[in-house]
């Protein structure tokens, strides 16, 4: 039993264990559950399973306020809200890629639950190299801090731009090296079909092209969200779990956000003053106090204020507009 107490990045390993349970846990009651069969999820269950999903994050914030102290929790919270809040321009992306490849709404949850396990292990191995950097060279937190000030100011003054799905190099390559069907073959990523000889072989649909794409996509959005955590605490169990407990939930709020997601368009500026904040907070840290951490409640505060505030005002402009439909 020595081995549940050995310490593994800094955090004993039956923390760790304690969390791939809860994961596994609610994937296995969300896809053998919840989601046995394909279907098409409505606004107002989608909403409801949100919740659900908040709730288990808020109870599992909770527990590591008991366990590590509040400290770490709050830590935890702020990267939690951070991540949840970046995640609603990561729907928007995902729904026009979903629209793109006209994937009907009763397949996009099972797409999207592909997709969300390739990201805990994606994110997994982008945080373990975060980690690694942060532990050898504390000045890379400064790279950060320049990244996350600069990121926020370019999207504080350059307007939104569609991504050219059409030429994603991905789709490219995939399309010159495997065969592809343009047919759909409703929850399947790979069927088999005749070629010109009329031998069966294998190809792939739709659906995987899409989960490639949004597999794709989330890379991106890392890029943003691992240096914004990062720059909140270097505990790595913090930074994962924060992140992996906002994207357990995306695939539940999906459903709602891509109906209205175009009400959210002033909450870019919020998420801008956010980086900024928290990429100014490694700099306040560092050469205004000291070295001493900057308040971790106040850091929080003023993060779930930026946000509250976007949401907010974004609401208040767009209110009678009306519900975008779903791709299909």
């Amino acid at each position: 039993m020595e081995f549940l107490f050995a310490d593994w990045l800094g955090t004993p390993a039956w923390f760790w264990l304690s969390f791939a349970a809860v994961v596994l846990l609610l994937t296995a009651f969300d896809l053998g559950v919840l989601h046995k069969d394909d279907k098409e999820m409505g606004i107002a269950e989608s909403l409801k399973l949100s919740v659900f999903y908040i709730g288990i994050a808020m109870i599992f914030g909770a527990w590591i306020w008991w366990a590590k102290g509040s400290a770490p929790a709050i830590d935890y919270y702020t990267g939690y809200f951070i991540e949840k809040a970046l995640s609603i321009d990561n729907v928007f992306v995902i729904s026009m890629i979903f629209g793109y490849f006209a994937i009907h709404p009763k397949y996009q949850y099972r797409a999207l639950l592909w997709g969300i396990l390739a990201v805990i292990v994606l994110r997994g191995a982008m945080i373990a190299g975060g980690a690694a950097l942060v532990a050898h060279a504390h000045w890379v937190m400064y790279l950060f801090a320049a990244f996350l000030i600069f990121t926020g100011i370019k999207m504080l003054f350059t307007s939104d731009q569609d991504p050219d799905i059409g030429n994603n190099a991905a789709i490219r390559w995939i399309s010159r090296h495997m065969r592809v069907t343009k047919q759909h073959h409703a929850e399947h990523f790979f069927v088999k079909e005749a070629n010109a000889k009329g031998h069966l072989v294998w190809a792939a649909t739709p659906l995987f092209l899409a989960l490639v794409v949004i597999n794709l996509a989330d890379l991106v959005f890392a890029i943003d969200s691992v240096p914004a955590i990062f720059s909140i605490t270097t505990d790595t169990f913090i930074v994962y779990t924060s992140n992996i407990m906002a994207i357990l939930g995306l695939r539940a709020l999906y459903f709602a956000l891509a109906a209205m997601v175009h009400r959210f368009h002033y909450l870019k500026y919020a998420l801008a003053l956010v980086l900024v904040f928290i990429g100014g907070k490694i700099l306040i840290a560092d050469f205004a106090l000291g070295g001493a951490k900057f308040p971790p409640l106040a850091s929080l505060g003023i993060t779930l204020a930026l946000i509250a505030g976007g949401v907010g005002w974004s609401l208040w402009k767009t209110r009678g507009e009306e519900t975008a439909q779903l791709p299909n």
